[in-house]
């Protein structure tokens, strides 16, 4: 029988912010590199190529560690090892590419053409040149990797659509005559290279979702009407780290939209609101009423919290206590919609995805999915109504990680501080919110499962009831 939903006043402990930073070593991204090999190998390729951007870095830093700041990059990995991989990069970028624990272990090439426009150009070789020396030859199965692969459901030809410049497609199709979409091998939410993380690359999750989860915690209960967008934002005292996404804070009409970037308009009494920031490896947000109770809403959505926000928190507590270990995708989807399947909330996204340096990797929570969720895989908790009424919205979304008795003694030995918040946050959402985790489910936010509706209350928080 489902537990009762009841909003009550609850001490949010304090989980502390890290003191130690955990760093991917170098011969991690070696092994990644080795890993992409072979599953290039496997697959047929005799060569990889991932191409890169500002905004989509995700692939290439995971394999490198570097990451472009203002241009273009360029990976290309031969498979068959006969020589190092070569990185092109820009201008900028050139200096730049010593961020990359591994740069001995690549060839560095100037591009210019990679660079910001009115830049010089006089001082690289020929696009076709440079890729024909790194290994892209004529009659080569080359594969591409940017940022997405797509379906049947999408194209008759999904292997042929690449997610890249059409000046790079052009030069590689006219030098091997082989080019085809190999985006899965990195980022398929069951087999790709990114879905499964270990112990260093979780550790640095945690440390970036308890900075971001921070912020946001900081916002709630610094809020107040008479603020700017933009002093609201300040109450998050972000340390730099850097960004999956642009900042999103928004009050009164904007709050609808959800993705506003914050503006100097002042918050006022009675707003709906909404937060989220998101940085390498970790994504926090939340949603309500600046208000303090119900009796501040307008009369027609006093009800906001049984009409939403109760069964919404059950759906997600629903949630949490199902995910695991060889849980399927479908399971969860269903969980969800079985609680939240009137048009009303309007939940149409999937209710939860894969979480890296990127904000959203993939998905293997949809309807029927049968993909089921392995250790080493970081999740984002990501129920998002949308009920394009007065009764706006609400949100709980955090990072989460899965891990087998054999990754979490490891965690625990590696990272004890980490572990010890991690524990903490377990600890709270079983003992003060009545959301019982199994073994596996290792919370990384200092709001954990904490849904404050009325956010000049945000001591009052949604908890199931015994």
């Amino acid at each position: 029988m489902p537990r009762r939903v009841e909003l009550t006043e609850i001490d949010l402990p304090d989980f502390g912010l890290p003191t130690v930073e955990p760093v991917i070593p170098a011969d991690t991204y070696r092994q990644r590199l080795a890993a992409l090999r072979e599953r290039a190998r496997d697959a047929g390729y005799d060569v990889i190529l991932v191409y890169a951007d500002r905004e989509h870095f995700a692939n290439l830093t995971f394999l490198t560690g570097y990451d472009p700041r203002f241009e273009e990059a360029l990976l290309v990995v031969d498979v068959a090892a006969g020589h190092r991989p070569t990185l092109l990069v820009g201008n900028e970028g050139w200096g730049y590419t010593a961020i990359s624990p591994i740069k001995e272990d690549l060839e560095i090439a100037l591009f210019q053409s990679f660079s910001l426009l009115g830049q010089d150009r006089s001082r690289s070789r020929p696009l076709a040149e440079l890729l024909r020396a790194a290994g892209v030859t004529q009659g080569a199965h080359v594969g591409v990797a940017g940022w997405k692969h797509f379906s049947a459901q999408e194209t008759e030809t999904p292997a042929l659509w690449l997610d890249l410049p059409a000046y790079l497609a052009d030069t590689l199709r006219a030098l091997s005559g082989h080019v085809t979409n190999a985006n899965a091998l990195l980022m398929d939410a069951s087999t790709g290279l990114r879905a499964i993380n270990d112990v260093d690359q979780l550790a640095r999750f945690e440390f970036a979702a308890t900075y971001a989860s921070q912020a946001v915690r900081d916002v709630l209960f610094g809020l107040r009407p008479g603020l700017t967008e933009f002093e609201a934002v300040q109450l998050m005292r972000v340390n730099g780290l850097p960004l999956s996404c642009h900042l999103m804070l928004s009050a009164g009409p904007r709050a609808f939209m959800g993705l506003p970037s914050p503006s100097l308009r002042r918050i006022e009494r009675g707003d709906p609101f909404t937060v989220a920031y998101g940085v390498w490896g970790a994504l926090t947000c939340r949603a309500g009423f600046v208000v303090a109770d119900a009796a501040e809403l307008p009369a027609a959505i006093r009800d906001y919290v049984p009409r939403l926000v109760a069964p919404y928190f059950a759906a997600v507590s629903a949630w949490y206590e199902h995910v695991g270990l060889d849980v399927t995708g479908g399971e969860l989807y269903q969980i969800i919609h079985d609680h939240l399947g009137d048009p009303f909330f309007g939940v149409s996204l999937n209710p939860g995805h894969l979480i890296h340096l990127d904000e959203w990797v993939h998905s293997p929570i949809y309807a029927g999915s049968t993909e089921r969720l392995q250790s080493g895989m970081a999740l984002q908790v990501d129920v998002i109504p949308a009920t394009g009424t007065p009764y706006f919205t609400t949100n709980i979304e955090d990072g989460i990680a899965l891990a087998d008795e054999t990754l979490r003694a490891e965690f625990a030995r590696r990272y004890p501080e980490a572990w010890a918040r991690i524990q903490a946050r377990r600890d709270f959402m079983e003992r003060a919110l009545g959301i019982r985790l199994k073994l596996e489910v290792l919370p990384f936010s200092n709001l954990p499962a904490c849904l404050p509706p009325y956010l000049l209350s945000p001591r009052r928080v949604l908890r199931l009831a015994d």
